[in-house]
């Protein structure tokens, strides 16, 4: 039980993790503050957080866990903000979905104190933001991916390790270098593609006309195009390097169904089909595990 939860972004993520907590009782009180006052006062009307700060800082004051739900490129001004009133005692998570970037911001901004800090990875969401799609499930049943660094405190990990089990999640614990690169093939990439996939048909002369005639299979495939632009804006150049590498093999998979097209050979071209049928019909979400560095 944590008598005190600093929440700082009271938006999709921040919002669910704050009802999660008090859901399951392991948190007495929250305070939260967001950029947008209007975002704080609509969580407290919800019942998300108990108080609203006036700044991130005064939302970390008391406080025996911190929550940064906010913007990867907002995480080093963030922490720099609230490193005075960060103790020892204090266990510090973001939910970001790139790793190495945020590890390099926490050491900045935090020095001495990154000892604290325990980057998290929720792999939940939605394709809507704001505090008024927060619910208390958003992450039961999920994986979070941790990755501690070699100045991370044994004592805050096990307590990350509790919190997150304690919410319904899987924990896993790899590098952020491993993190990103697994990410941007499973998430990152996914959601350019998606976004390249709107953009291309909208582009056309008939582009709207096209688009009334899609069906469930277009709505399930760009679904994720509909994600915040601003924190995907934020991934997508975060994890650039990894990113541009796993374009560039979807590229050359694309390329190699394009080939058979072209030389109509129908074997190759059922081929290529038929390994990525029978590899998407044995998938399945969470089952297998995320490489480690262990």
């Amino acid at each position: 039980m944590f008598e005190q939860l600093g929440l700082i972004g009271c938006g999709l993520m921040g919002g669910s993790f704050a009802l999660a907590m008090k859901k399951a009782g392991l948190v007495k009180r929250v305070v939260g503050y967001s950029k947008s006052p209007s975002t704080t006062d609509r969580a407290r009307q919800m019942g998300v957080i108990d108080v609203e700060a006036p700044s991130a800082l005064l939302a970390v004051a008391g406080a025996d866990i911190v929550l940064v739900a906010v913007p990867v490129a907002a995480t080093e001004a963030t922490l720099k903000a609230i490193k005075h009133l960060v103790t020892p005692q204090m266990l510090i998570m973001d939910v970001g979905s790139t790793k190495a970037d945020v590890v390099q911001a926490a050491r900045r901004a935090l020095r001495d104190q990154v000892g604290s800090f325990v980057p998290a990875h929720p792999i939940t969401g939605r394709e809507v933001s704001g505090v008024e799609y927060a619910e208390a499930e958003l992450y039961s049943g999920r994986q979070v991916i941790l990755t501690p660094t070699e100045r991370t405190l044994t004592v805050h990990l096990q307590k990350a390790e509790e919190v997150w089990r304690a919410l319904g999640c899987r924990v896993q614990s790899m590098s952020p270098e491993a993190h990103d690169a697994a990410f941007a093939s499973v998430s990152h990439l996914p959601h350019l593609l998606a976004f390249a996939m709107m953009n291309s048909i909208t582009s056309q002369d008939h582009g709207d006309m096209f688009l009334s005639l899609a069906g469930p299979g277009f709505r399930d495939f760009t679904r994720i195009a509909a994600s915040d632009p601003k924190v995907w804006r934020d991934i997508l150049l975060s994890n650039r390097d990894e990113l541009l590498a796993q374009s560039r093999l979807f590229q050359q998979a694309v390329q190699q169904l394009e080939h058979a097209m072209q030389q109509g050979n129908a074997q190759a071209l059922e081929d290529l089909i038929t390994l990525a049928s029978e590899t998407r019909a044995h998938w399945r979400m969470g089952a297998q595990r995320t490489p480690t560095d262990s």
